[in-house]
């Protein structure tokens, strides 16, 4: 029997083409011997279109988009949109859902409430993961070194634009960087060298959340961990980025490939192993399961600040996470195997929770 697999991807979101790069590369990937693929779009209007069950890989992602010959169902279609012969719902749903409404929770609830085992982080990881200002917290909880931080509200900016920029270089100072709080993929991002620039990065950043956070500039590599597992998590290789441009931005992900991804980062034995305790201690204060990868700098003094945790990495050609796993022994596939096994064994174990007293 194949495992019937649901891919939700697209979504109300900024990240919503991020979202279909990744549901490419998960679908290219998928073994359709072993896995029967029903994909639902998500559109950027909130509309789910399910479209046929994919029998091989897409070449261009407006394929996914299912514009001619899909059908507009609803999140009831995760529950009851399989024939009788293919059982009542989807075996695992995977949320390929990148940013606000898709990785932040919302669509992890859904899940829980319909009793679907579904791939990557629960409710309270994703939500958690997603809000930046709210996993620093939960970081500084925990004792993980991080950068400096401070955040505002779009109310509180509106009201006094002045003191909120006077806070920012009396905290902070510059350089710093400007970015919404629920948002990933480096949108929105800015870094700031004087007050001109930080003004319109509050500008830039207030468009797409009404949360922003401000982060001190340091000067340091940038190393990634992947992270897989639920209770027992393992750490992958540790990868660098090294960015051509200032910083890792949206096209440096996504578009133009200009950046430089060492895998494995050129790190001494006591670095990563103080890279892969920091992680998953992360993972845990987070609550995650199934994947996450871990961001963070190493300044040229040693030093190793985390500086965030992707609940939901993308899948893209250009993706950190897949290329980390691929360097540890664990090609795609694979990779995509092991989630999904997570998956079922965490939804399995749920089951065993009683709900009377």
């Amino acid at each position: 029997m194949k495992i019937n697999i649901c891919l939700l991807y697209g979504g109300k979101s900024a990240e919503h083409e991020v979202s279909l790069q990744t549901a490419k590369a998960v679908i290219k990937a998928l073994d359709t011997n072993k896995f029967a693929i029903h994909p639902i779009f998500i559109s950027n209007e909130g509309k789910w279109i399910k479209g046929p069950e994919l029998l091989g890989p897409i070449e261009n992602v407006k394929e996914l988009e299912f514009q001619n010959g899909g059908v507009e169902v609803g999140p009831n279609a995760l529950s009851t949109n399989l024939t009788p012969e293919q059982k009542g719902s989807y075996d695992v749903v995977f949320p390929l859902l990148h940013g606000p409404n898709g990785e932040d929770g919302t669509v992890q609830g859904m899940l829980e409430l319909l009793n679907i085992p579904y791939v990557g982080n629960g409710v309270l990881a994703s939500s958690a993961g997603m809000d930046k200002v709210i996993m620093k917290n939960l970081f500084a909880q925990a004792g993980l070194d991080q950068v400096k931080y401070v955040s505002f509200i779009r109310s509180t900016w509106v009201s006094d634009p002045e003191r909120a920029y006077h806070q920012v270089e009396s905290e902070i100072s510059y350089p710093c960087f400007v970015k919404p709080a629920n948002l990933g993929s480096s949108v929105g991002i800015s870094k700031c060298e004087n007050r001109e620039e930080l003004a319109d990065a509050f500008v830039e950043a207030f468009q797409y959340d009404r949360k922003v956070i401000i982060e001190e500039g340091v000067t340091a590599r940038e190393i990634e961990v992947g992270v897989l597992g639920n209770d027992f998590p393992e750490c992958s290789v540790a990868g660098e980025i090294v960015p051509k441009k200032g910083f890792y931005d949206y096209e440096s992900k996504y578009s133009d490939g200009d950046t430089a991804l060492i895998i494995p980062a050129d790190i001494s034995d006591d670095q990563y192993n103080e890279l892969a305790r920091m992680a998953v201690k992360a993972f845990k204060a987070l609550d995650c399961s199934g994947l996450a990868r871990a961001d963070f700098f190493v300044t040229k003094e040693g030093r190793i600040i985390i500086n965030e945790v992707n609940t939901m990495p993308g899948f893209t050609p250009f993706s950190m996470f897949p290329l980390l796993w691929k360097h540890t022994g664990v090609e795609y596939p694979d990779l995509i195997e092991r989630l999904v096994q997570l998956a079922m064994k965490r939804h399995e174990e749920k089951q065993s929770i009683i709900h009377t007293f």
